[in-house]
């Protein structure tokens, strides 16, 4: 292969790269809301780039989970059901649990002064006013607790994860499946557990995080066809 054409081949794969990521963050930030098609056209012209590398990146999100491809009407942002969250959040119950047992025992000091940071302008100011910034934090502190632990194949999972888990639902809060003034207790004792480096209390922490989140979940499963069996009802009658 010559220079030139190799030179080609690297400028293509960065256009694949920089649609990805964009497009990705714009998934993250609701720009792109669940069930939104994705128009290709409009999307090349924004992002300056042919539909070749622009097709390239939503089918890497597509493996991802992240957009899906809907036969003869294109590309759209993945929406997911009630249930698929549980899925969603059991999976991070587990691997979430082992990140932050690993954390608790491979932490250093700066990174703790870090943990130590999270969720501070959120404690000992009443009630948390602004979910937009509390998610934002929120998001923020379980990659950080991901990536302490250095496991590239994890850390990827449990990206993507994170992105379904507050860009997919409940826009009204944020992404947030419970309030923050319940959740803020149970991060700061992750950080507690964490940076004593205590492994044990780490995990059942974090574990324990996310079972409260599954049970809500499932408490508003149970409601809705609840709802849907008293609609169901009134029809027949």
């Amino acid at each position: 292969m010559t220079d030139s054409k190799k030179k080609m081949g690297m400028a293509h794969e960065n256009l694949d790269q920089k649609a990805y990521l964009i497009i990705k963050e714009m998934i993250t930030d609701r720009r792109l809301a669940p069930g939104e098609k994705i128009c290709q056209e409009k999307m090349a012209a924004e992002l300056g780039i042919s539909r070749t590398p622009l097709i390239s990146a939503l089918k890497y999100l597509e493996k991802e989970k992240l957009v899906e491809t809907k036969p003869r009407r294109g590309f759209f942002v993945r929406a997911f059901d009630l249930h698929e969250m549980v899925n969603i959040f059991e999976l991070r119950e587990v691997l979430e649990g082992l990140t932050a047992r690993r954390a608790a025992q491979m932490v250093t000091d700066q990174q703790i002064d870090e943990l130590r940071r999270f969720f501070s302008e959120f404690t000992g100011k009443g009630p948390v006013a602004s979910y937009r910034d509390y998610s934002r934090e929120d998001r923020r502190f379980h990659n950080y607790v991901t990536q302490i632990t250095a496991r590239e194949f994890l850390e990827s999972i449990l990206s993507t994860c994170n992105i379904i888990s507050f860009s997919y639902q409940y826009a009204a809060t944020e992404g947030l499946v419970r309030a923050p003034d319940e959740t803020l207790g149970e991060h700061l004792a992750i950080v507690d557990a964490i940076c004593n480096r205590d492994p044990e209390a780490a995990e059942t922490m974090m574990r324990r995080h996310f079972r409260r989140s599954i049970a809500y979940l499932r408490i508003r499963i149970e409601k809705e066809s609840e709802g849907l069996r008293l609609e169901t009802g009134k029809n027949d009658s």
